[in-house]
């Protein structure tokens, strides 16, 4: 087994494609103490794609994530 594989039974990554599916605000708050803010778009094993509120395209290393939450339900 690939240790790349993307794991889509894992349920950080069913949370995600949730919120990729209910189009849901969600924040991310970065190591670095920075925050983003906006849509996911798309996840792969490595990054997040999110749309800010300029609808500006920014991808997040899943490393550099602290912790990210829904905005809305």
């Amino acid at each position: 087994m690939t240790t790349n594989q993307f794991d889509t039974g894992l349920p950080s990554i069913r949370q995600v494609q949730n919120w990729i599916k209910e189009k849901i605000t969600v924040e991310f708050r970065l190591m670095t103490g920075d925050l983003i803010t906006g849509r996911v778009f798309w996840q792969d094993h490595n990054c997040i794609s999110v749309f800010n509120a300029n609808n500006e395209q920014i991808t997040v290393w899943r490393q550099a994530i602290a912790y990210m939450k829904p905005l809305s339900n």
